[in-house]
This record gives C-alpha cells, sequence and structure tokens, in this order.
C-alpha cells in the first residue's frame, strides 16, 4: 500500500504547474465516479480524486465461497490507478456540450491474465468432480457406493466480477460466486438400473449367483475348472450367447482327436449342450451332457451347468452383464 501512495502522490505533483502557468479547469457538471470536480483545474481535480479514491482501489479484494476466502491485492493483478489521466478524463468530457451532470469512470488499468488466473486458481480450488454410485460386486453379495454431487463456479463470471470492481470503487469488493451443482451420471438411486443383471461365479463353492436389481435373484450349481485347467477369476462381461452352440476344439492335448476341428451345435459329440454364455478367452457358461461333474473341478475353464439349469439362465443374462468370478 505504501509503495502504491508514493506512486500516486508521485504521478499527481507531476501536475503541479509552473508558476504563472494558467491551468485549465474542468466544467461544471462534471464528476468522475460520482465525485465532483466541476470548476476544479486539472491538479486540483487529480488531488481530490487521490484522497477520494487512493485508498479504496488499493484496498484488498476477496473471494467468499463454498466456506472459503481467498484475497488478493490490487498491484498483484496489474493494477494502476492514474488521478492525472481521471482528471484529464473529466476535462475532456466537460468540453462537449451537455446539459445534464456528466460521470465519467476513473482511469484504471489491470492485467487480464492475471484476474483470470487469479478466478482460475479460486475455481479449482472450490471445484470437487461428481462421483458415480458404483457397485461392489462379491461373489455372494452385492455392496453399494454411494454417488456424489460435485461443485463449481463459473470462473469467467468471478474475473469479469473482480475486473469491474478493480475499475469502479463504487462496487463491493467481496465476491460470493454461486456455487453450481454437477450432477452424477449414475445416482445412488438409479444403481438398480444401472446395473440391472449381474452374474457371479463362486468357484470355492460351485455356485452361481443371479442378481437382478442388485438382489440375489437365483443360484445355480455349477463345475468348474479342474486344477490343470483352472476357471480364470476376475471381473469381466458376458460377451456373446448361442442356442445350441458348434464346438471349435481348441489345439490341446485334451482334445485329442478333435483338436482343431468344429463339431456342429447339438450334435451328440459336442460337449456344449444346449446354451453358452461366453465368457473370456474360450471360457464360457455352457449345458454339459455329464451332469454328475456338477459341483465337483471337472471341466477344462468353463463353468459347467445341468441343462434344465443353463436354458432356465440363459434368457435371464443378456450380453454385457457383469461377471465376476472368485474363488
Amino acid at each position: 500500500m505504501r509503495r502504491f501512495a508514493f506512486a500516486m502522490l508521485a504521478s499527481f505533483l507531476l501536475l503541479v504547474p509552473s508558476a504563472g502557468a494558467a491551468e485549465p479547469r474542468i466544467a461544471a457538471g462534471v464528476t468522475v465516479a460520482g465525485t465532483d470536480v466541476s470548476g476544479l483545474t486539472l491538479s486540483e481535480a487529480a488531488g481530490r480524486l487521490y484522497n477520494t479514491f487512493g485508498f479504496k482501489v488499493g484496498a484488498p479484494l476477496s473471494t467468499h465461497v463454498a466456506g472459503r476466502k481467498r484475497a488478493v491485492l490490487p498491484k498483484d493483478l496489474g493494477f494502476v490507478f492514474d488521478a492525472n489521466k481521471s482528471a484529464r478524463r473529466a476535462y475532456n468530457a466537460g468540453q462537449q456540450p451537455h446539459t445534464a451532470v456528466v460521470d465519467v469512470p476513473l482511469y484504471t488499468s489491470y492485467d487480464k491474465a492475471k484476474v483470470a488466473a487469479y478466478a482460475a486458481k479460486v475455481a479449482a480450488n472450490v471445484k470437487r468432480e461428481a462421483r458415480d454410485a458404483r457397485v461392489d460386486i462379491k461373489v455372494s453379495k452385492i455392496g453399494k457406493v454411494a454417488s456424489r454431487d460435485g461443485r463449481r463456479i463459473d470462473a469467467d463470471a468471478l474475473a469479469a466480477s473482480v475486473g469491474a470492481a478493480l475499475g469502479d470503487p463504487t462496487l463491493p469488493r467481496i465476491f460470493t460466486p454461486k456455487l453450481q451443482v454437477v450432477r452424477p451420471k449414475v445416482t445412488t438411486a438409479g444403481l438398480a438400473k444401472a446395473y440391472g443383471t449381474i452374474v457371479t461365479i463362486d468357484r470355492g463353492n460351485f455356485k452361481l449367483r443371479l442378481f437382478k436389481g442388485l438382489k440375489l435373484s437365483k443360484t445355480y450349481r455349477v463345475a468348474v475348472g479342474m486344477p490343470a485347467y483352472p476357471t480364470p477369476t476376475g471381473r469381466y462381461t458376458i460377451a456373446n450367447k448361442a442356442v445350441n452352440p458348434a464346438w471349435t476344439a481348441p489345439n490341446s492335448p485334451w482334445a485329442g482327436a478333435y483338436a482343431n476341428e468344429t463339431v456342429p451345435g447339438g450334435s451328440a459329440e459336442n460337449p456344449l449342450k444346449a446354451r453358452w454364455m461366453g465368457i473370456v478367452n474360450g471360457v464360457g457358461i455352457h449345458g454339459t451332457g455329464a451332469p454328475g461333474s456338477v459341483g465337483t473341478r471337472a471341466s477344462h475353464g468353463c463353468i459347467r451347468m445341468t441343462v434344465p439349469d443353463v436354458v432356465d439362465l440363459y434368457p435371464r443374462v443378456p450380453v454385457g452383464t457383469p461377471v465376476l468370478i472368485g474363488n
């Protein structure tokens, strides 16, 4: 503030006329930011404006939002108040014909980039991203992680308010920008709809659980991969579906004479009975011709079900359904 005052005083002294010089006077009916300077010389007007506004325009500005305050000094925004040029502006305005009071603004300037940076910093400090609700899938139950509203402020609008206050000492220097609520795309209330169907495979207990609307709908007994060909664990989705699918045997010793051969759907030699729901890398859910293997580690990685059960499950599980395979 002292540096600002000294600079203003030095600028004001430049207006003091030399002895004997006739200094022009401002016409009647002219004000600067509401302060009457009618009939004053330029130096007198500059002095009045400096005394009236010098302290006000150098006072800090502050933004109050979301329980936080961030102050800034005008000089840190590149602000300059020129009393001399303000007086000259009043003089020039008075030279034009007028019948009513003419009010002119103070002559001020500031660094728009610095004001924008201040507003952006305030906005970044306040901003909170919205959080979508999500499911916490476990093999035996489905948990929920609640959604949360986000928030933000309009940084451009704040910058405009700061700029206006720097140029007009009558405007408030405390800003209270409105918090804008940012809604999540998936709310807690909408979570059940977003995850209408979920399938989990409990390898240790040989169970397939079907969840509808995040609630357990049905439980089925299954077979899973034998120790040499374990069913993979992890989070997947149902990638494809088929009724009486063909079976293309892998190029693996366990496929025997069928290696790299395709067995038509519905064939007695086809191990994929009735229905197929593909998951990942050739692993899927299918019916079996060996119902006695259900409840054991018997497959080459797939999830086996009895034919009645896989036929029952099939229409309940659309493509894209999340699948969690756990131990």
